[in-house]
Order: C-alpha cells, then sequence, then structure tokens
C-alpha cells in the first residue's frame, strides 16, 4: 500500500540570513571559515551588530534537514517536517515558508516562549560557507515534535547530523529512527559537518546505530570520520554504516556506494558563487530520485546537477518550487 509520505525529516528549525563578507571580516571576528559554528545570543547579537552596514542577500527557512525536505517536496516527492519553533515572527516565517511549498510540518504554537533559531551565513569571493547558528529554542528539541502518525507513513525517514550537538536531541533522533525501523520506514543520515563529526562524533555514534540504509557526507567529513587522508579506506568504513552510501566531492562530483559496485558521478562544469546549501539539495535530489525509484548511480547523477543550479546563484534553496521542478525537467537520465 502507499505511504502518504516519502520523506519524513527530523532537524533543527532556523531561518537563514546570508551575507557577502571577505577573508578580513572573517579574520577580524574570529570566525572559523567554511564550517558551522555554534553561537550563543549574545555573539549572535555581537555579529549582528558587526553586520550592521551590509544588507542581507537572501532570508529563508532553513536549517540542513529542512532544505533537503524542502527539495524533495519540490521535485515532487511528498514530504513532512518536524521541529521545534517559538512564538515568535521568525518562527511564523520558517513554517509558512515551508507550508507555501507543500511541505507538512508542526502546528505553530504562539504560545512557546524563547526565540526561533538562526543562522548568519558568510558567504566569501571564493564561494566558501562559514555559518554562525543560533539554535534558539530548537535546542530543546524533544519526543513532543514527533509526529508517529506520519512517520509511520513515511517510506522514508532523514535526520541530520547537526542533531548529535546536545544529548536531548541525539535522544529525540534515535527515538524516531527507533520508530521507524520498528515500522519498516527506512532510516537515512547525513553527516552534516566536519565539525560534527570531530566534536559530537558520540552522538553521530548514538544516531546511527547499528547502521542506517542511506548516508550522506562529503569528502572532509568521510576522511574526518575514519581518521585518514586516503578516500578509498573512508568508504570502506563508511560503507559498514550506510547500505547506500552518497559522498560528494565538490566540483570533483560524486560517488555512490552499495554493498554490490560503486559508481562516480562526474559533476556538471559551472562557476559556483555560493556552496550554501549544496550538500542539503544533493541529498533532497538524491532521496526523491531513489522514493521515485531511480538506481543510486542515476540518483547520484541528479544530485550533482541540482547541485550544479544551486552553486551558481546565491542562497541555500533554488528561488521557488517551480526552480526545483524546472531542474528536474532538465535532468537527462
Amino acid at each position: 500500500m502507499a505511504k502518504s509520505f516519502d520523506v519524513f525529516g527530523l532537524g533543527n528549525a532556523l531561518v537563514d540570513q546570508e551575507y557577502k563578507v571577505d577573508d578580513s571580516f572573517l579574520a577580524k571576528h574570529e570566525i572559523a571559515k567554511g564550517h558551522m559554528t555554534l553561537v550563543d545570543e549574545d555573539r549572535l547579537n555581537q555579529l549582528i551588530a558587526a553586520l550592521a552596514e551590509i544588507e542581507p542577500m537572501k532570508r529563508c527557512s532553513g536549517g540542513s534537514a529542512a532544505n533537503t525536505i524542502y527539495a524533495v517536496q519540490a521535485f515532487g516527492g511528498r514530504s513532512y517536517y518536524a521541529c521545534r519553533v517559538a512564538g515568535d515572527p521568525t518562527g511564523a516565517f520558517f513554517l509558512s515558508d515551508l507550508a507555501a511549498a507543500g511541505v507538512k510540518s508542526v502546528a505553530f504554537n504562539p504560545e512557546i516562549d524563547g526565540q526561533s533559531g538562526r543562522v548568519l551565513v558568510l558567504i566569501t569571493p571564493d564561494a566558501e560557507r562559514s555559518m554562525n547558528t543560533f539554535l534558539g529554542i530548537s535546542e530543546g528539541l524533544d519526543s513532543k515534535v514527533l509526529n508517529d502518525a506520519a512517520l509511520i507513513e513515511s517510506s522514508v525517514c532523514y535526520i541530520e547530523g547537526y542533531l548529535s550537538s546536545s544529548p536531548e536531541s541525539t535522544a529525540v533522533a534515535r527515538a524516531c529512527f527507533d520508530t521507524a525501523l520498528a515500522n519498516g520506514v527506512e532510516t537515512s543520515l547525513s553527516l552534516s559537518d566536519p565539525s560534527m563529526v570531530e566534536f559530537c562524533r558520540d552522538g553521530l555514534t548514538t544516531m546511527l546505530g547499528n547502521g542506517v540504509h542511506t548516508l550522506f557526507c562529503n569528502e572532509e567529513e568521510a576522511l574526518t570520520w575514519a581518521g585518514t587522508d586516503r578516500l578509498d579506506i573512508a568508504i570502506t568504513e563508511l560503507k559498514d554504516i550506510g547500505q547506500k552510501l552518497f559522498v560528494t566531492l565538490g566540483a570533483k562530483g560524486s560517488i555512490y556506494v552499495d554493498q554490490h559496485a560503486q559508481k562516480e558521478a562526474a559533476a556538471e562544469a559551472v562557476k559556483a558563487v555560493d556552496s550554501n546549501g549544496a550538500g542539503d539539495i544533493y541529498a533532497g535530489a538524491c532521496l526523491w530520485a531513489l522514493t521515485a525509484g531511480m538506481d543510486g548511480g542515476t540518483a547520484a547523477r541528479f544530485g550533482n546537477h541540482a547541485a550544479a543550479q544551486l552553486v551558481q546563484r546565491f542562497g541555500a534553496r533554488l528561488e521557488g518550487v517551480a526552480d526545483y521542478q524546472a531542474v528536474g525537467r532538465a535532468f537527462s537520465r
């Protein structure tokens, strides 16, 4: 019997604000280039003050898994997103932005105190993005956000590795996977960021349990996980964790690995101006392709194609659903 949703996602609810800066700005404010750094409210306000003279280029509902779930929906799938927002304008914007694309999600509760999460995405001329993330109320993610009925009615459960940053969100992620596995729902996880692999490995290990059906990571995350500078060694280790493994290689494309084969998917030659969200749309494209019946190698090629369209413009997403659909139509299997 057909499921109600293709992909059920769990992750942080964050509104992205993107700014163009140069390397001197990062150095002056001691920002780790190309990485995600968690910040508290004081640090967030300090950076906002420093950016006061720079006009933000774009604002959209974000967070890694949210971007992926949005992509699944926009490419033609059916998706649900579990998250936590506060009763503030930021939270209202987040949910309305997802709803406009057709993503089903948690009900907005204006009675929840606190601030919804935000991310300051700083983009340098070399297209690298450095993220300063204030989790806000999303840091208190608990089992109340889970909709077991929606989860059970999904083909795949996808979780972002960023949830490994706290014991509470790690526990919710593990409980979500346990429910999925008990009800025949495939599990999928992204390692999300090298800093998560380096500093939150215990949380990731808990979330992964005995392994997942589909694992996403980039080359740096793979090498960091395996503690090696050889990608072949890292892949050998990671394919024991993910039955299907997708490794993105930036301008070199990506690799798909399962228990029977390894397939390299070449990147499309484009001029990148912003890498923000490339891994998220790649995962969304691959998940949509897999749930639509494509094989892993084709899914990887479609992921490359989608990411190539995104990095040519600023922002963690394409402009709207119509743009995703145009990307899908332009892809040749």
